[in-house]
């Protein structure tokens, strides 16, 4: 799709411009923060005001497709907490959580349909949050419309507690800190998040080391903000990049066939009911014997 800024539009913020023409706004910012829309050539970020006779041009393909009638194979993954509201999932690595080009079917959102509901969009079945295909652990998923706006509000406000285990190549210089570092679409590798972005948005990473193991470091991490890739891209920017990780750091360590990454914790005030929600994920089975390997490494 292509537009030209009208007269009328000039000093008009980029994703309200698009919000008309793309539905809403939310999918507007989707499409400026994936990279996706240009002005007068360049990406832009989706506070950008145009002026009159800038040219915008879309592409829209990036966008999530539709879900196909036919999602394919069951996925597998467990239930730790459910009631009428709500559920948490743990989800297995190797799952896609969102329908895109590539991934049409076997996703963790057509396996919740029937499920779960909620959001703008249908084919995210009220998920709230991701993870990354080959990062496991735990997702918070309404059942209705009303319980994913207050469970999406709760996150804007850092009022849910995501809480990460993951292995990094040698040894932070600090016990605990915090990585406070914007994060967008590399400028060069469009299919890769960095530092070095045209359209960086705010991110945070806390860090804490639990165990100093020989040529790694276990770390418990819990995210401020929920940018794609994060960890990943602010453990590497450190120097210390999740071990495994075949995109931000060095495939086939420790045995490994993906990233030492797991979302072990989640803890949020019910939406419905008020009460305190805490679940907890074990490490999966590769991950436990990745990390025996890094105790035992020399």
């Amino acid at each position: 799709m292509e537009l030209t800024a009208s007269a009328d539009d000039a000093g008009t913020r980029l994703d309200a411009l698009l919000a008309g023409p793309l539905g809403s706004r939310s999918r507007a910012a989707r499409l400026i923060d994936a990279g996706a829309v240009t002005v007068n050539g360049r990406a832009r970020p989706k506070r950008h005001k145009v002026d009159a006779g800038d040219v915008v041009v879309v592409d829209d393909a990036a966008d999530a497709p539709p879900v196909p009638e036919d999602v394919g194979a069951a996925v597998d993954f467990a239930v730790p907490f459910e009631d009428e509201h709500l559920l948490v999932v743990d989800k297995p690595a190797g799952v896609v959580v969102h329908p895109s080009r590539g991934h049409l079917t076997g996703t963790l959102a057509q396996a919740l349909e029937g499920t779960a509901e909620g959001g703008e969009e249908g084919w995210r079945a009220g998920l709230v949050h991701r993870l990354d295909r080959d990062t496991s652990g735990l997702l918070v998923v309404a059942k209705s419309d009303a319980v994913h706006a207050a469970l999406k509000d709760a996150l804007q406000r850092r009022d849910i507690t995501r809480e990460y285990t993951a292995l990094v190549e040698g040894r932070p210089p600090a016990r605990t800190g915090t990585i406070d570092a914007p994060i967008g679409r590399d400028r060069r590798v469009r299919t890769k998040h960095s530092t070095d972005s045209d359209t960086p948005r705010e991110a945070r990473t806390h860090f804490e080391v639990e165990e100093a193991l020989p040529r790694h470091t276990l770390l418990k991490v819990t995210l401020e903000t929920g940018r794609t890739h994060q960890i990943r891209v602010h453990l590497q920017a450190i120097g210390h990049p999740v071990a495994g990780d075949p995109e931000y750091g060095h495939a086939g360590l420790l045995g490994l066939t993906r990233q030492f990454l797991h979302a072990r914790r989640l803890a949020f005030t019910h939406p419905i009911t008020g009460e305190h929600v805490e679940v907890e994920s074990p490490l999966p089975p590769d991950l436990r014997a990745a990390l025996a390997r890094a105790r035992a490494a020399g």
